[in-house]
């Protein structure tokens, strides 16, 4: 018997109508098994057991939750049925549910606007009550404006990860074979840069300040065997992840300054690659290799 079998039956205070459910799982056992656990604890519940079927479910009926594997069975199937979600029944909770995601799905869950992820094994009381949370948190209450410097250093990890499953989805445009701390260690330091940036705005046309974190990454990927079209196009994808790291957050952006923020993020990231790439080519006439577009 599974653990969800086996857990007692939660008598929760359901409301007086009963929220709609879409589960989604490619595992027939499972799905059946919460089926009867969520119906039990006061839900209407409907089933997919691939992506096809769920998107044809969302496109006919509406929801309040849905709850989805991540993987049915490729990675990130769970991704495609939160969008068509988002879409179709934007007031919808969306969670994502997953034996053990790693740090990149989970951002990618994130960048995919799930509202949150379960890793499996879960309690049914916890499944239960994570659910009801969501319904019934409602609206949120409209938070205080925050600036773009503490919005950037806040979620600076978020971004980098959104940004390792950017690079790790260019296999043919970035090729070659890092670890993830290899590919972002000089990261954490880019951001703490245009965190001061940000606070300590530069007047308009100014230089910006020269980075050894930079020159030192351009020695460094020279040396890991990046041509310059990979330095060229991961900073570009750094900056897709910068800006989707902004969009996530736009409901508590102050805007007061952001075209000037972003003028600055631009221009800091750019100066960055620059200096990255003269010492690129530094390097270059050091170890007598033949550069690479």
């Amino acid at each position: 018997m599974s653990e969800l079998e086996k857990s007692p039956e939660i008598v929760a205070n359901a409301a007086a109508v009963q929220p709609k459910l879409l589960l989604v799982d490619d595992n027939p056992s499972l799905l059946m098994t919460l089926r009867m656990v969520l119906e039990r604890n006061g839900f209407l519940v409907s089933t997919a057991e691939n992506v096809n079927q769920a998107l044809k479910l969302i496109g006919s009926q509406e929801f309040d939750v849905l709850l989805s594997d991540l993987h049915m069975p490729d990675p990130g199937d769970g991704l495609t049925v939160v969008s068509a979600m988002r879409h179709a029944n934007p007031k919808a909770v969306t969670l994502i549910f997953s034996g053990y995601p790693a740090m990149k799905e989970a951002a990618a869950a994130i960048l995919g606007q799930a509202d949150g992820i379960l890793v499996k094994p879960l309690a049914v009381e916890q499944l239960v009550a994570t659910i009801r949370g969501w319904i019934e948190r409602g609206p949120e209450a409209a938070s205080p404006l925050r600036k773009l410097a503490d919005i950037v250093e806040l979620e600076s990890d978020a971004a980098i990860a959104a940004w390792l499953v950017r690079v790790d989805d260019e296999p043919d445009v970035i090729t070659v074979k890092l670890t993830d701390a290899e590919r972002s260690e000089h990261l954490p330091q880019l951001f703490r840069d245009l965190v001061f940036r940000l606070r300590f705005p530069l007047p308009l046309g100014t230089r910006a300040l020269v980075s050894v974190a930079a020159a030192l990454h351009g020695v460094a990927r020279r040396q890991q065997g990046y041509t310059a079209a990979m330095m060229v196009e991961e900073s570009r994808m750094l900056q897709v992840s910068i800006f989707q790291m902004l969009q996530n957050n736009i409901s508590v952006m102050d805007f007061s300054l952001l075209l000037g923020g972003v003028m600055a993020i631009a221009d800091e990231v750019d100066s960055q690659l620059a200096q990255a790439m003269s010492s690129y080519v530094a390097e270059s006439k050091v170890d007598h290799m033949p550069m690479m577009a």
